[in-house]
């Protein structure tokens, strides 16, 4: 019963994507708007008109791949299944399309060709408001007309971006390297970090998420990061009391309380992804010991499974260190500091004085220094002191 709405409708589990929109979690427009009709996206609104099944993994309460058939407008293979969340807030509301169909069709060009949803979204998204404002012209794109809103432009963009095609091959690269390629104004549209583009959640509404976007050693990712909404009511928070998060947390609460959460939260999902554990069902740290003792005979304790955590965060910091990456790349794009056109979050968006102390701090709760570099006292800590010879 916990898993129903998963297990029919997919990951808009905790509302109607219109909810979504109104809640200011969805991103609209590239992230730049906060108006947007998106019931034409929701899954509960078209299962008259296409039809859901469910494939998936044997006796699992989620099944979360759907398989979708469509109108016969687009040679669409079902074996691809069906767009979920992230799919549908990259591919619709953020490239402007209130449409499933469409939404469905780009995520079959995607799976079929093992192109990420969120990145191909995203970077089209912002390919958009470039050639909505001049930086990109239909010479420069093949003749296509890439507005908002235009599903066939999208379409037809994704189909050359999956060949290399023509325009295609610029985008190919994503948003970073298209943004410096174009140069100018473009960089202020690019929604990444570190080269990976923003995920469906909008971090001035979660803003401890946007922290969490910003020094996650992959770049933007929503999944080992924190979702600050989770926070906000005593129920949620109780399942994070063995971490040590006992009182309910406001939305732009980027204090120590909310930050060692994010910590926590972090190097929990850290050491839930080398257990190869799904994330949408809430196993507590009982159960992941439970897991290990029976898998593997070791006597775990919940203490040393969040330091594997910690230890994998940290060894993928001195990774990214030894590569060129230091603080500075452990920032939001500019936009997020400003709030959207319209909408909820219309006069809303995280302080940049208060996003670079909440920074400072996670890196205090992580035995890093004030660049965010590991200390040798967190290494002997962690027993990995091997890895000092690979610090800048």
């Amino acid at each position: 019963k916990p898993f129903s709405n998963v297990f029919e409708y997919g990951t808009p589990i905790s509302g109607t994507m219109q909810d979504f929109v109104n809640a200011g979690n969805l991103p609209i427009r590239n992230f730049r708007d906060g108006v947007f009709d998106a019931e034409g996206l929701d899954p509960r609104n078209v299962h008259n008109e296409v039809e859901l099944k469910r494939e998936g993994c044997y006796a699992c309460p989620l099944r979360c791949k759907k398989l979708v058939t469509i109108d016969d407008k687009w040679d669409y293979d079902s074996t691809y299944g069906g767009p979920e969340y992230e799919t549908l807030g990259a591919f619709g509301s953020n490239c402007g399309i209130n449409d499933f169909e469409v939404v469905t069709k780009a995520h079959e060009i995607c799976n079929k060709n093992s192109i990420d949803t969120i990145s191909a979204g995203v970077t089209i998204g912002f390919a958009m408001e470039c050639f909505e404002n001049g930086l990109l012209t239909e010479k420069d794109t093949d003749g296509i007309k890439l507005e908002f809103g235009n599903a066939d432009a999208m379409l037809e963009t994704l189909e050359k971006i999956s060949k290399r095609e023509g325009f295609g091959d610029l985008l190919a690269e994503g948003t970073k390297r298209v943004a410096e390629s174009l140069g100018k104004k473009a960089e202020e549209y690019a929604m990444q970090v570190k080269g990976q583009e923003i995920p469906m959640h909008e971090p001035r509404l979660k803003q401890a998420l946007g922290v969490g976007y910003a020094v996650s050693p992959t770049g933007a990712d929503h999944m080992h990061n924190l979702h600050d909404t989770a926070l906000t009511n005593k129920a949620n928070v109780k399942t994070l009391h063995p971490l040590g998060i006992l009182e309910p947390l406001h939305l732009d609460d980027l204090g120590p309380l909310k930050m060692r959460a994010l910590m926590y939260h972090m190097n929990k999902r850290m050491m839930e992804n080398c257990l190869v554990i799904c994330f949408f069902v809430p196993w507590n740290l009982y159960y992941l010991n439970e897991i290990v003792r029976a898998g593997t005979g070791i006597n775990s304790t919940s203490w040393e499974l969040m330091k594997l955590g910690e230890r994998v965060t940290t060894m993928a910091r001195i990774f990214n260190l030894r590569e060129g990456f230091t603080k500075e790349d452990d920032m939001l794009p500019d936009r997020f500091f400003h709030p959207t056109t319209s909408g909820v979050l219309n006069k809303t968006s995280i302080h940049q004085e208060k996003f670079e102390k909440a920074r400072e701090i996670y890196y205090q709760m992580m035995g890093w220094d004030e660049n965010g570099i590991p200390t040798e006292i967190k290494l002997g800590e962690l027993d990995i002191q091997w890895a000092a010879k690979y610090l800048p």
